[in-house]
């Protein structure tokens, strides 16, 4: 099967591995599509991913697969059926998996044979990510490319649960690419009330506002703290950075009210920041929720369907770009581009 990898130069390529092999509580999967991550993906790439640094690696991570060959266990996953989020879970040939979804074939587990068999959680032969491995049901409202976007979704709404955000509250969100426009859409439909969002490119600043939000502005053509201030003199409930840029942390110190929240969900390439709060109020507070668990990934997926199937949620929206497997290399061109009118991209197979 073909693969696209990375070595520690940044340097992509497709290369030929054998088929991945599977357990008995596993089944194998034929790749059907999978959504290019800005944050993830990208900083594999360029070595700024924190923690890993084995290289060479297989990567992709937001996957959509189908059901081909099952093991002697399984009995929740069938022939035929579309599964979230495939994984390569064991290095190819000196290839890590970085998390090895841009591949042809990849393997998924099923969460209750794994139980039921005694390697559940607790177990060297468990791994949280089976119980986010989710089926999309035949009358679910989504194809695979769509499906794809799918991880982003819960992963964002998983955020939104942690960071606590409540009903009326205002909000202010740094940054309106795929992420920022889950956070956007989201807020809205969850029943928050003031909805900023913000970019330096005005097509995605145009995005926001058909995404629901309240008010969005350029941030390259305007004050941003004086918009904020003059909507929400006392400040805002909470920021969200969306983007990874850790100046907007020190920038939020003087955009939140008092007891407010700023929320780092973007995963900046610095790891390291000198923190300003001279502009904040006495009390606030700051979180970081980078890594959604996939247990958090798996109980959002209800509520992401049911958006989906009742017609308020639509991939398609969020979705700029598909390219096939064997384009795959311009469609990483076009993501180091930074084009305007780009959102998520999706790799087809």
């Amino acid at each position: 099967m073909k693969a696209l990898t990375v070595d520690n130069q940044g340097r992509l390529a497709v290369k030929e591995f054998p088929m991945p092999e599977y357990g008995r509580c596993q089944a194998l999967v034929k790749m059907k599509s999978c959504g290019v991550c800005n944050g993830t993906d990208t900083k594999l790439i360029h070595r700024s991913f924190k923690n890993f640094d084995t290289y060479p690696a297989i990567l992709g991570h937001e996957g959509v697969g189908e059901v081909v060959e099952t093991g002697a266990d399984v009995k929740n996953l069938k022939k035929g059926d579309l599964v979230l989020l495939p994984f390569l879970e064991k290095p190819m040939e000196g290839y890590t998996p970085g998390w090895g979804a841009y591949s042809e074939y990849a393997v998924v587990g099923d969460a209750m044979a794994y139980i039921e068999n005694g390697m559940g959680p607790g177990t060297d032969k468990w791994s949280e990510g089976y119980l986010a491995q989710t089926l999309i049901r035949p009358d679910d409202r989504v194809d695979a490319v769509g499906a794809a976007m799918i991880i982003t979704f819960r992963e964002v709404l998983s955020a939104i649960r942690r960071f606590g955000f409540g009903p009326n509250e205002s909000v202010l969100i740094f940054g309106a690419g795929p992420v920022g426009l889950c956070f956007t859409r989201f807020c809205k439909l969850l029943g928050m009330g003031t909805v900023i969002t913000t970019d330096v490119f005005e097509d995605k600043v145009q995005e926001a506002k058909r995404m629901g939000a309240d008010y969005a502005f350029n941030s390259a053509a305007c004050d941003i703290d004086r918009e904020v201030r003059r909507l929400f003199p006392d400040g805002v409930d909470n920021v969200v950075d969306a983007v990874g840029i850790n100046a907007l942390l020190n920038q939020a110190m003087g955009l939140i009210r008092y007891n407010g929240k700023i929320c780092g969900y973007g995963i900046s390439p610095k790891l390291g920041m000198e923190l300003d709060w001279s502009h904040a109020p006495y009390n606030w507070s700051l979180n970081f929720v980078q890594w959604p668990s996939k247990e958090e990934e798996a109980r959002a997926h209800s509520q992401i369907m049911a958006w989906i199937n009742a017609g308020v949620l639509s991939p398609a929206d969020f979705i700029s770009h598909t390219f096939s497997f064997d384009q795959i290399l311009d469609a990483f061109a076009l993501v180091e581009k930074r084009e305007p009118g780009t959102k998520k991209i999706v790799i087809t197979f």
